[in-house]
């Protein structure tokens, strides 16, 4: 198993622990958590291949906001407050759909696809309105290789394109611009806290110990590393046939997938996206997956599959070989994270020490420790402490 190596001892005295259990349980910590690490952040919506056509819409619900992505008559992909400025009832219902016109069902106030009110029934019996001044709130958009993304608040946070940077040549082969869903988004519910989801998907030193399937499947070929807001896993698949039925037919049947390097017909890749987003990429299909806090001990999971249009009997028997494989590894890692989130509730435990090879761990332990210098306590401050500026010290 390899590492690339990141001392970040040199420059965080807290480098070597762990992020601390009641990070994971208290509600106070949560909500700094919220305000500073999620609202500000990056969250996926879908592909734009999804919102192909003028009118065409998708949501997405976190931190008790809805917003709603549209493709405008001019082509534009905008993002509004699902919100009318009138009563504020929800404009559109539902995950997706298609409209010529956004209309309020409470009132029918009406927008035009690029936000602006036009249509007010009964318009002069608001002596305060301006309607020019009166268009949905608009939602700040980004989009990189094909996937429409919105943050809620912006901190001056780098770009997704300048997030990904450091690996975007490596992902430009798979053409993400050009995939198409293989499925309807899910949406399942995890009794974690959302940091739980992140920590397993980057943690390396649980693959040959709780992963049998894909210790078979990469032998020795795992290995992880991190840049600054992207953390990569990645691992090839061996060539000796797998004891498990699913796996040995996926190793046999796996076609060559014409577009890719021949070095990456057999690479799976990981990344982890901050803060809380990841691809799966493979040559046949990738899989997105996203943990959006719900509570201290809640998270929401919304998850799809994407690929390349390919009606090849081959390609279809072995999309489907992969989800059997990891159907297996999600089941072993819901079970995983709940009982580490059992464990976090336990008074027995503070926080852990981090080996150096745990680069993934460590360096999203240091930019929350960062953004929230209160996450270098081991323990809890006395309530209030996110109310009263206080000078926080070493980890104690």
């Amino acid at each position: 198993m390899a590492q690339r190596y990141l001392d970040l001892a040199s420059v965080d005295p807290d480098a070597d622990w762990s992020l601390p259990a009641w990070l994971y349980t208290d509600p106070e910590y949560h909500a700094v958590e919220i305000d500073r690490i999620i609202l500000p952040s990056w969250q996926i919506v879908c592909h734009a291949g999804e919102i192909a056509q003028p009118g065409d819409w998708r949501t997405i619900e976190y931190l008790g906001e809805s917003v709603v992505v549209v493709r405008g008559d001019d082509g534009e992909v905008r993002a509004f407050h699902n919100v009318c400025r009138h009563r504020a009832m929800r404009l559109v219902a539902g995950d997706a759909g298609c409209t010529r016109k956004l209309v309020c069902p409470y009132h029918a106030w009406t927008y035009e696809l690029d936000g602006r009110l036009t249509g007010v029934p009964m318009r002069r019996d608001y002596p305060a309105l301006d309607l020019a001044a009166t268009g949905l709130i608009a939602v700040e958009l980004d989009t990189w290789r094909g996937f429409v993304f919105v943050r809620l608040t912006d901190d001056g946070g780098p770009s997704v394109a300048a997030m990904m940077a450091p690996y975007d040549h490596e992902i430009a082969p798979y053409r993400f611009d050009d995939m198409r869903p293989l499925a309807p988004m899910r949406q399942r519910e995890r009794r974690v806290n959302w940091k739980n989801v992140g920590d397993n998907y980057s943690d390396n030193l649980h693959i040959p110990v709780a992963h049998d399937g894909l210790s078979r499947l990469f032998g020795r070929s795992y290995a992880i590393e991190a840049q600054p807001y992207v953390d990569k896993m990645s691992g090839y698949l061996v060539e000796r046939p797998s004891t498990d039925f699913w796996e040995r037919f996926y190793q046999a049947h796996l076609p060559v997938a014409d577009h890719l390097p021949v070095a990456n017909q057999r690479l799976w890749l990981y990344f982890k996206l901050w803060p809380n987003m990841a691809f799966d990429i493979y040559a046949d299909q990738i899989d997105f997956m996203q943990w959006l806090p719900l509570t201290p001990t809640t998270s929401l999971l919304r998850e799809t599959s994407y690929a390349l249009p390919d009606d090849r009997r081959a390609m279809k028997l072995a999309r489907y070989a992969n989800w059997r494989i990891n159907r297996v590894v999600n089941a072993e890692d819901t079970k995983l994270i709940e009982q580490v989130q059992q464990g976090m509730a336990s008074r027995s435990y503070t926080a852990g020490p981090i080996g150096r090879s745990e680069v993934c761990l460590r360096s999203f332990a240091a930019k929350i420790r960062d953004r929230i210098p209160e996450a270098r306590l081991h323990r809890p401050p006395p309530p209030g402490w996110s109310r009263a500026p206080r000078a926080v010290g070493a980890s104690a």
